[in-house]
């Protein structure tokens, strides 16, 4: 018989059944599709020696005025700006805390920082210590702690712990000094479903519980209701544990000792470091929301499951010409001049001279540069400016043009507000070709300039369509790519369904609660836009799903998508090749530790890699050495009788032809594997001989195949290889008829 040429459509198909998917691949793992063939991604190389503490959650990339390109990178703890080679530490600070006390056990590597007044930190917080005199007689020296950062290991009341890197001596000490200077809180490291740090300092919700409101207004002090005793008046006390428990007004959360009548008694403003600095407790006007908070106990500590939703620590980072515009989810937002002198040496402030943002929101969701009207845009921020308890999660406010820390709206100006409503929170922002669009958790809006008197206009221009985090949307082309909570979708001026051959393969075992941790990164050197998300058994991201929405789809309707679980290929940030010639991506290692910034007493922070993608084969990690880039792909069963007769067929042979393949010297080539079975119901065997190892030379192989049904799996696994698959032929023979 003459050779039989076998022909797949490209994409992974997951949604058919074996029968019906025939001439499709079934499964892959850093393999992308190139003009309807599959082959091996290219490789990526670490553009550091040190890693980066902690999970990157944003990349930003842009260029000053001179022409040279920076990265921002925000951390779960920094924000870090990478220049010409080299990490930066960026990170805003709050102000100096001085005269704290210093002390030393004995034979331990734990000192004890004890504070005057209230210093609102929290175990995981990262502080800088300044103008150290260590404790007498242990062991220890000044240059061990100052200009050091180090991460707060315990709290206690006026009392924070810290581990150092040296053991003291058996004579414990006391009379040392020092001057701390606390990071901005940024967040934790994952999302989470009832466990977390605090509710308003990283960004946690309370919903499904008792809340009623406020009779009566509370004061920045320690006081009650009206400025005075130890009581707070709420419109009703029903459903409030009588016993004593914790309250949440705005991000200040309050305990209480007993209830009587709709009074809350023996009350403790501020408790789990929520109080304003400097104070013991938040201003609340009358009539703000107070929410049954009980369960809630702070870092590590279990709460139920429907009250809390707690999100990763995330940034928002875009550019005002060279001035780099960051801002910390439901947080407050700096600048950081790259134009400036010493800039790499200079922190992002809210002062930064000339770029001030002290005017800014101090809680806003999402932030952006409108870049054809200079105006700064704060998604779901705050009713009145300076006031957290006001934040509202639909509600927009813009700056005037070309002025980044003005407000006020004016009849001579371009400032703003605009409250969406389909929706519960805005979960992201983009600019696009000719809007800003703006999603919720259920709708699309677009935001345009119209100018005076209104500046800009708001359109929903879709529903049902909401974005699952906020950075898992992407645009190119004037086209938006999105995935949404039960499926994928696209805007050009409509909004599309994306139909997608593998959505109930992601939809059944994806971890939705988990969605802000969701990366969306565009490879235009391949037309693919790829989203990295975590699966309902990963605390972080542990696969990856690929749509190639620039090859021609035309025959295949559920389109060209393919998938990914190997490790080394999950990422957490994404920046396409525009400001540099290659993609920049960062994966995240949660048992190594970083190396960049150095933090003494380091505990679980983990550890960030930063790649250049597209480069090489392989993998090229932090110390120079190599990490085989390993892939495969494999089709689902084709029938080897094309005329449905009974007759069984002998595979004797097959003709290897891939228009790319390249092996290291030694190496005994890729492995193609070829699997059998009668009937579509049975489970495929391997043929005997498999696999079959092939090289550039290979001519032939023989594969003393029989059946009905055959499947074929290409894989490499060795370093320095590389693959582009062509054809599939073969040698049938007739072999019998079934039984």
């Amino acid at each position: 018989m003459p050779l039989t040429k076998i022909k797949f459509a490209p994409g992974i198909d997951k949604q058919d059944t074996s029968v019906g998917a025939e001439g499709r691949w079934v499964d892959s793992d850093n393999v992308r599709f190139r003009y309807g063939l599959p082959e091996k991604v290219g490789g990526w190389s670490s553009l550091l020696t040190d890693t980066i503490v902690g999970v990157a959650r944003k990349q930003h990339a842009f260029v000053d005025t001179d022409g040279n390109r920076y990265v921002a990178i925000g951390t779960d703890k920094f924000l870090l700006v990478y220049f010409e080679g080299q990490l930066f530490d960026v990170t805003p600070i709050k102000s100096t805390i001085g005269s704290v006390a210093m002390s030393c056990a004995s034979e331990t590597f734990e000192v004890t920082l004890t504070f005057s007044s209230d210093h609102n930190l929290e175990s995981g917080d990262i502080i800088l210590l300044d103008n150290v005199t260590v404790p007498s007689g242990v062991g220890l020296t000044n240059d061990a702690f100052e200009d050091k950062l180090f991460q707060v290991t315990r709290v206690t009341s006026s009392k924070i712990a810290i581990v150092t890197g040296t053991q003291q001596t058996s004579t414990s000490g006391s009379g040392g000094s020092c001057s701390v200077i606390p990071y901005e809180k940024v967040g934790p490291a994952a999302q989470s479903y009832g466990y977390g740090f605090g509710i308003g300092n990283y960004g946690g919700t309370v919903s499904g519980v008792t809340t009623t409101t406020l009779n009566g207004a509370l004061l920045a002090d320690t006081a009650g209701t009206g400025g005075a005793g130890t009581s707070i008046t709420l419109t009703s006390a029903s459903g409030f544990p009588t016993g004593g428990g914790t309250i949440a007004v705005g991000t200040e959360l309050i305990t209480y000792t007993g209830v009587s009548s709709n009074d809350l008694t023996g009350i403790t403003r501020g408790t789990n470091g929520t109080a304003v600095a400097g104070t013991t407790g938040q201003a609340h006007s009358n009539g703000a929301t107070v929410t049954n908070a009980t369960n809630f106990s702070g870092f590590g500590s279990a709460v139920e499951a429907d009250t809390i939703t707690l999100e990763p620590g995330l940034w928002s980072l875009s550019n005002f010409g060279e001035v780099l515009v960051a801002t910390i989810a439901n947080g407050k937002t700096f600048t950081w001049n790259a134009g400036a002198a010493n800039s790499t040496g200079v922190r992002a402030a809210t002062n930064t001279s000339g770029f001030e943002t002290t005017n800014n929101p101090t809680a806003t969701r999402v932030t952006l540069i409108s870049p054809t009207t200079r105006h700064l845009i704060h998604f779901g921020t705050e009713v009145t400016i300076g006031s957290p308890t006001t934040q509202d999660d639909m509600f927009i406010r813009f700056s005037v043009d070309e002025d980044i820390n003005n407000y006020t709206p004016e009849a001579t100006n371009t400032a703003g507000t605009q409250r969406l409503q389909d929706g519960t929170k805005i979960m992201g922002a983009l600019v696009a070709k000719e809007n800003i669009l703006v999603w919720t958790d259920n709708a699309l809006y677009a935001m345009k300039f119209v100018g005076a008197p209104f500046t800009f206009g708001f359109e929903q221009v879709g529903t049902n369509c909401g974005l699952i985090g906020k950075n898992a949307a992407i645009e190119i082309d004037g086209v938006a790519y999105w995935m949404g909570n039960n499926g994928f979708f696209s805007f050009d001026g409509t909004v599309n369904t994306l139909p997608c051959s593998v959505e109930d393969f992601i939809y059944d075992d994806i971890d939705t609660t988990k969605g802000q941790q969701i990366c969306a990164g565009i490879n235009n050197l391949f037309t693919e836009v790829i989203w990295w998300y975590p699966t309902s058994n990963s605390t972080f991201n542990n696969r990856y799903v690929v749509y190639n929405y620039g090859q021609d789809n035309a025959n295949l309707p559920m389109g060209n998508w393919y998938t990914g679980t190997n490790t080394n290929s999950i990422r957490t940030t994404w920046i396409d090749s525009l400001v540099y010639p290659k993609p920049y991506a960062t994966a995240y290692n949660s048992l190594n530790a970083g190396s960049f910034p150095i933090v003494i007493g380091e505990d679980g922070l983990g550890q960030t890699v930063l790649f250049e993608h597209e480069v090489g084969t392989d993998q090229i990690n932090p110390d120079g050495s190599t990490t085989a880039l390993t892939s495969f792909v494999e089709s689902f069963s084709f029938s080897l009788q094309k005329d449905q007769s009974e007759v069984f067929l002998a595979m004797r042979r097959f003709l290897p032809n891939f228009k790319v393949l390249t092996t290291p010297t030694g190496s005994e080539g890729i492995e193609v594997s070829i699997s059998v079975k009668d009937f579509p119901a049975d489970t495929s065997t391997a043929t005997n001989l498999s696999p079959f190892k092939i090289k550039s030379t290979t001519t032939k192989v023989d594969t003393r195949a029989r059946g009905r049904y055959a499947n074929i799996k290409i894989e490499n696994t060795e370093a320095g290889e590389s693959w582009r698959f062509g054809t599939f032929q073969v040698d049938l023979q007739p072999d019998g008829r079934r039984g």
